[in-house]
C-alpha cells in the first residue's frame, strides 16, 4: 500500500486570518469550517488546513513549506503586504536562492528559486 498526502495541517490561534494569508499567497479560495477550522486548496498543491489551538508557537518549526517562485523580490513584497515577516537575508548557493519568511503567526516558510 502506498500512502498519499491529503492535507497539511497548521496549528494556529486564528485560522480565519491565516487561511486568507495563505490563499492570497498561493491561490485558491479560503473556506471557513465548523469548530473554527479553515482550509484552502491551492491549485496543484495539497490542501492547507488551519486548526485552532490556544497555545502560541514556541521555537523553530520542525517542518516548513518551500514555495517555488519565479522572482524572489516580488514574492517577498507581496508576502510582506499580506502580513509576513522576512527573516534574515536571501541565501544563494549552487542550487538556487531561498529566503526564510514567517507567516502572520510566526510559522516559517521559504521562498525558493532554482538555477536548474
Amino acid at each position: 500500500m502506498r500512502a498519499r498526502l491529503n492535507q497539511i495541517v497548521v496549528d494556529c490561534r486564528d485560522p480565519h486570518r491565516l487561511v486568507r494569508f495563505w490563499a492570497a499567497l498561493l491561490g485558491g479560495d479560503p473556506v471557513d469550517r465548523a469548530r473554527g477550522w479553515s482550509h484552502v486548496e491551492p491549485p496543484g498543491s495539497a490542501r492547507l488546513a488551519f486548526q485552532p489551538v490556544t497555545d502560541g508557537k514556541a521555537g523553530k518549526n520542525r517542518l516548513h513549506l518551500d514555495i517555488a517562485v519565479e522572482a524572489m523580490e516580488p514574492a517577498i513584497a507581496q508576502a510582506l503586504r499580506q502580513g509576513a515577516t522576512r527573516i534574515g537575508e536571501t541565501v544563494t548557493d549552487d542550487q538556487g536562492s531561498f529566503q526564510v519568511m514567517s507567516d502572520p503567526e510566526g510559522n516559517e516558510f521559504c521562498f525558493v528559486t532554482s538555477t536548474a
